[in-house]
C-alpha cells in the first residue's frame, strides 16, 4: 500500500525572472565587488549564481510582495492532515545544477514541477513533508535544477503516518583538521534584505511568530545561511565559477539570530565523481550551535576567485 502522499504532483506554477532579480540576490549572498560576474550586468561573463532557483518557488512569477501564509496554503495533499504552514521551518535542502539558468526568463516560459516524496510522522515535535522540485523549460522539458526539500511542521505530528526512512549523514571525516575556514557576518537587517527575493515569511522580519514558535523572536531564513554558504564554498573552491559546483546540500540545524557571525568548517575528502571532488562542511554560529550540518557539495577544486574589476 503506498505510503500517504507520495507521488502526489502539485500543479505545475510558473516561475519569472529578470536580471534586476539575478543581481539582487547575489548581493544579498555576499557576492563582492571582486566578483562582478555575478553582479554587474554587463560583465562579459555575467551569470546567475547556481543557486538562484532556490528562491522561486516562493517568487512564482510575481514581482511584488506576496502573503507568504496564503501562498502556503494552496494545495492539499491527499491523505495528509492539513498542516499550520505559519508553524513551518526547513528540515534539509539538497540541489542539482543541471543546466546553467539564463540570466533572464524573459520570453522564455519556466515551471517550477513540484511532487511529495514522503510525508513523515515524528510524533509530538512534528511532520516532515519531503518534496522533490524541479526547474523545467515547459517548451523543451529540459530540467535546469532538482532540489530534494523537506519542510518541518512544529508540533504538528501523532497522526498515525509512516516514521519515515533514516537520513544519509556526512559527517566531518574523523580526526582531519578542516582545509579552511570560512566567515560570514550577519546584520540586523541582512533577513529583511534577503526577503525581497521573495520569501516573505514574517517569521524572518517581525519578532511575533519566532516567539510563539520559540525562538525569541526574528530568526534568519533558513535559506540565507544556507545559500551565503553555498557563496562562501564555490568561491574559495572553485574560483567563483558557476560551472564549477554539482551538487550542494546541507541540514538547518538550529536557528540563526540576525547579527550572528556565522563560521563555516571545510573538509576536502578526496573522493571524486569526474572532475568533481566531495566536499563536507559544518556552518555554526560563531561561539554558539551548528546551523547547518551534512553539509555535502560536489566541486571542481580550482582556486579561490580572483579579482574581475
Amino acid at each position: 500500500m503506498p505510503e500517504p502522499g507520495v507521488g502526489f504532483e502539485y500543479p505545475p506554477v510558473e516561475v519569472t525572472w529578470l536580471k534586476r532579480d539575478v543581481l539582487l540576490f547575489a548581493n544579498t549572498i555576499g557576492a563582492t565587488a571582486d566578483e562582478l560576474h555575478f553582479l554587474y550586468e554587463l560583465h562579459p561573463d555575467f551569470a546567475v549564481f547556481p543557486t538562484y532557483p532556490i528562491i522561486l518557488p516562493f517568487k512564482k512569477d510575481s514581482s511584488e510582495v506576496v502573503d507568504f501564509y496564503a501562498s502556503q496554503k494552496a494545495v492539499k495533499i491527499p491523505d495528509v492532515p492539513d498542516f499550520d504552514s505559519t508553524r513551518v521551518v526547513d528540515g534539509q535542502r539538497k540541489m542539482e545544477f543541471l543546466k546553467p539558468l539564463p540570466v533572464t526568463s524573459e520570453n522564455r516560459k519556466f515551471e517550477i514541477r513540484q511532487k511529495v516524496l514522503g510525508v513523515y510522522d515524528k510524533g509530538r515535535p512534528g511532520s516532515v513533508v519531503e518534496t522533490q522540485t524541479d526547474l523545467v523549460d515547459a517548451k523543451s522539458g529540459e530540467v535546469y535544477s532538482r532540489m530534494i526539500g523537506s519542510a518541518f511542521f512544529i508540533a504538528q505530528g501523532n497522526w498515525g503516518g509512516p516514521k519515515g526512512p533514516a537520513t544519509e549523514n556526512f559527517p566531518p571525516p574523523k580526526g582531519k583538521a578542516p582545509d579552511a575556514t570560512l566567515e560570514h557576518q550577519t546584520t540586523p537587517e541582512s533577513a529583511l534584505l534577503y526577503r525581497l527575493n521573495g520569501d516573505y515569511n514574517p517569521l524572518h522580519a517581525t519578532p511575533e511568530p519566532g516567539k510563539k514558535m520559540g525562538f525569541g523572536g526574528a530568526i534568519m531564513h533558513g535559506l540565507y545561511s544556507w545559500n551565503t554558504t553555498s557563496h562562501l564554498l564555490l568561491k574559495k573552491l572553485g574560483g567563483g565559477d558557476p560551472s564549477n559546483i554539482k551538487e550542494y546540500q546541507a541540514r538547518f540545524a538550529s536557528p540563526v539570530k540576525p547579527g550572528d557571525k556565522l563560521v563555516t568548517q571545510v573538509w576536502r575528502t578526496g573522493e571524486k565523481k569526474g572532475d568533481f571532488e566531495e566536499i563536507r562542511f559544518v556552518t555554526q554560529v560563531d561561539g554558539g550551535k551548528a546551523c547547518l550540518t551534512n553539509g555535502r557539495a560536489l566541486i571542481r577544486v580550482v582556486a579561490e576567485s580572483k579579482s574581475k574589476l
